[in-house]
Formats: structure tokens, C-alpha cells, sequence
């Protein structure tokens, strides 16, 4: 399968092919950059259609850790690894083991962390055989990004409400604010509590029937079909499942003016970022908002990671923002290209 002419390689320095028959595995790792530092980023396990699917998602993913890295601050590069498979019937500790050897063989080059499909104790599981795993814990305490995560992405909608709506930051800026969440899963439903404690009316849809139910009685939010909540009349939309998720047919339907979300990978393709522009909808960079996971396992590797300080580093994700939506503003451009710029001033100069 051809990797330097795929669409969506972006002068990645390593990309790495594993498998083992005894345990199933067949993965794929993609170290974008390492400029800053070792490549980190999560391992995603899904049963995607074909090799094809599952190449274009890591090279995207791996590209995004690299710049997210970069406006975070953060002494790290770009990397993610994906195992083609069913998390819920695949999933064998011989799989992550082989996983971990794999990794390992890098030598330190790229350190993984939990995401969709995996959890902390597959990260334990893999540490057995690496110690360049992330996403662990300490002292009893989760090593969990999600929350993390989530506390990036409501520091991000302050900002993007603020810019995309008018309303400053105050303690009830989120008050009577509408806001769809697409998909509650780990992050999403971490964030759907932050927004609700702040005092937003709640849309929820997500694929798994049980995980809406469960929030629906809790915060008081309303359910739509999946497919419904592009259209859902709400001042926030916030992308919180799989990426692609905004296509230029979504863009059409949006009645949202703010899209925010913890997604990775959100634009279907870089002109869609045009397209939100041009209807009036204000683009959070999906990398720079769901960047708390990754600060939070970079201060992990730190000997005082203590919660006040990774709080305090996550909550900065507001001001890049704020420099961000306002350089859009004055070049006239979507936040996007604008991010991505920013990004590549820091990973570039090294």
C-alpha cells in the first residue's frame, strides 16, 4: 500500500507496519515529528473496513498530536498507533503484549497512551513489556486523560463562545446556552457535566442508546437520533465522537454559529474549515481544544505533577485560543490554517 503518495502523508519520519500471528495483532504506528521531542499519542483499537481506513486515520491522527503538542507547549512530537480490530471481542492481553513489543522496538522514539478502545489497563497491560507508556496514573489516583481532556475542551468553548457569541467569561456565561453534544462517550460525557453544572440546556445524541439514557435524567438534557443532531436549534455544537464529522453537507445544516468538540480529525477535509467560515460558524481547531489528555500524560512524566499545576497548564488552552480566533479575525481567515501555522512556527524552529 503506497505511503509517501497518500493524501494524507505529511513528511511523517517513521511509519511502521506490525504484525503477530500468534496473538492476532495487526497494527500500524505513525511518528510524524519528533523535532520537540518523542513522538506521543495514543493507541486506537477499531475494526476499520480496510488497511486503507485504518493508514488514513493514524497519518491524520499522528500529524494532529504533532501540532497539538506544539500549541500546548510541550516538549513532545506526534505519534499514534492503531490495531485493526474489535475492542470488545479482539482484545487479549496477548494482543497488547505483542503491542508492546512492537513499540518498544522504537526505542523510545514513540510512547502510547489510552483512546478509543483502549483503556488505562491495557496500558498496564502493555507496560509489562515497555516502559514507554503514558496514561498510567500514580499514587492510587487514575492515570485517565478523559477528564483531563474534558476540562481542555470547556476551557476551549470559554474562548470560542466568547469570540463566536459575545458572551464573556463569567459564571454564567454557559447560562441558557444551547449546546448539542455529539457523542458521550468518555469525554463527552465529562464534559456534558461541566456545561451542565455551568448551567447549558443540554442536546445529546450518541450511537450507544445506554450511555445517553444513562445522563438523560442526571442533566435534564434532551435526546436526538444520531442523525439528527446536526440540525438540533443550538448555539454550540461540539463534535465529540468519531472524526470527519463535519462534511460540507453537515456544514449546510449546522444551525450552530460555535462548533467545539473533543474529536479528533473533526474537518472531513481542510476546505471545510472555509466552508464554516463563509456561513459565519466559528471553528475551534479541534487539536488545540482537546489537548488537555496529553498535557495532563506529559506532566505525568513529570516528578511534580501535581494536579493544581496540570490544571493550570490545561486552562492555557483558552488564551492560545484567544490568540488564535483573534489573528483569524484580522487576517480574515478560518482559525484553522491560522492554528496550523502557529503550530509549525514552534515545531519547525524546533
Amino acid at each position: 500500500m503506497p505511503v509517501f503518495d497518500h493524501p494524507d502523508f505529511d513528511h511523517h519520519q517513521q511509519v511502521i507496519h506490525g504484525c503477530d500471528a500468534a496473538s492476532g495483532l495487526r497494527a500500524i504506528i505513525a511518528i510524524h515529528d519528533t523535532t520537540r521531542g518523542p513522538a506521543l499519542g495514543g493507541l486506537r483499537i477499531y475494526p476499520y473496513a480496510s488497511e486503507a481506513d485504518a493508514l488514513t486515520d493514524v497519518l491524520r491522527l499522528s500529524r494532529g498530536m504533532t501540532y497539538k503538542s506544539a500549541l500546548a507547549d510541550l516538549p513532545l512530537g506526534g505519534g499514534k498507533t492503531v490495531i485493526i480490530a474489535d475492542p470488545r471481542r479482539d482484545k487479549t492481553p496477548e494482543l497488547l503484549r505483542a503491542m508492546g513489543r512492537l513499540i518498544d522496538s522504537l526505542g523510545g522514539r514513540y510512547i502510547t497512551a489510552e483512546d478509543s478502545g483502549s483503556g488505562e489497563a491495557d496500558m498496564r497491560v502493555i507496560a509489562e513489556v515497555t516502559p514507554h507508556v503514558g496514561g498510567l496514573g500514580r499514587d492510587g489516583s487514575s492515570g485517565a486523560p478523559s477528564p483531563w481532556t474534558a476540562l481542555g475542551v470547556f476551557h476551549a468553548m470559554q474562548s470560542a463562545v466568547y469570540h463566536g457569541l459575545g458572551r464573556a467569561e463569567s459564571e454564567d456565561q454557559f447560562a441558557g446556552l444551547r449546546v448539542a453534544l455529539q457523542g458521550v462517550g468518555h469525554v463527552g460525557t465529562h464534559l456534558a457535566r461541566r456545561l451542565h453544572d455551568a448551567g447549558a440546556r443540554l442536546v445529546l445524541a450518541d450511537v450507544e442508546r445506554d450511555a445517553v439514557t444513562r445522563l438523560t435524567g442526571e442533566l435534564e438534557a434532551e435526546i436526538v437520533a444520531p442523525e439528527a443532531i446536526v440540525d438540533a436549534e443550538v448555539d454550540v455544537f461540539a463534535p465529540c465522537a468519531m472524526g470527519a464529522a463535519l462534511t460540507p453537507e453537515v456544514v449546510r445544516r449546522l444551525k450552530a454559529r460555535v462548533v467545539c468538540g473533543a474529536a479528533n480529525n473533526q474537518l472531513a477535509h481542510a476546505e471545510v474549515a472555509g466552508q464554516l467560515q463563509a456561513r459565519g460558524i466559528l471553528y475551534t481547531p479541534d487539536y488545540v481544544a482537546n489537548a488537555g489528555g496529553v498535557i495532563e500524560i506529559a506532566w505525568q512524566r513529570r516528578d511534580d505533577a501535581r494536579p493544581a499545576k496540570v490544571a493550570a497548564h490545561i486552562a492555557r488552552i483558552g488564551t492560545i485560543l484567544d490568540e488564535i480566533f483573534a489573528r483569524a479575525a484580522q487576517e480574515g481567515r478560518s482559525p484553522a490554517p491560522v492554528a496550523d501555522d502557529m503550530a509549525r512556527e514552534r515545531f519547525e524552529a524546533g
